[in-house]
């Protein structure tokens, strides 16, 4: 794995982007074909233990933004928003059943693959590179004036 930032305890690998709004990581697969998504570490922290997570089948097309899937945690029940459009390919099963696995590794342990239909574009207006340090120290102060982590 590239270099990391690591903030106050909270770690974001710098080799993915992430939504910004969402707080979602995205990291293109080796041969490019699919983008991994999965939780990063300020939404882990604000939610606590994953109990149940669902995503939509391969095959669905989804748009940035859109509703992909659902969680339930410690903290709160909540949907799960496409960091990218494009189209479902897979579904990380092992993690669907034992959401545990998800806290447990948070950045090896993706939720879905979509097949990306603008991938250059919908990364543009994610946080990556030299904006990704300022936008995680921001993101801290606003996660503790929310109360979503101490």
């Amino acid at each position: 794995m590239n270099d990391a930032i690591s903030i106050e305890g909270f770690r974001f690998p710098a080799d993915r982007h992430y939504d910004r709004e969402h707080h979602l990581w995205t990291m293109a697969e080796p041969d490019g074909a699919c983008i991994l998504v999965g939780l990063d570490a300020l939404s882990l922290a604000s939610l606590g233990d994953l109990a149940y997570v669902a995503v939509c089948e391969p095959g669905t097309e989804v748009a940035r933004g859109e509703s992909i899937g659902t969680l339930e945690a410690a903290k709160i029940t909540g949907e799960i928003f496409a960091p990218l459009g494009g189209v479902v390919r897979r579904r990380n099963e092992p993690a669907l059943r034992d959401p545990s696995l998800v806290n447990a590794d948070g950045y090896g342990c993706w939720l879905v693959a979509i097949e990306p239909s603008g991938w250059e574009s919908d990364a543009a207006g994610m946080a990556s590179g030299e904006d990704l340090e300022a936008w995680v120290r921001e993101e801290i102060i606003r996660y503790r004036e929310e109360g979503w982590i101490d």
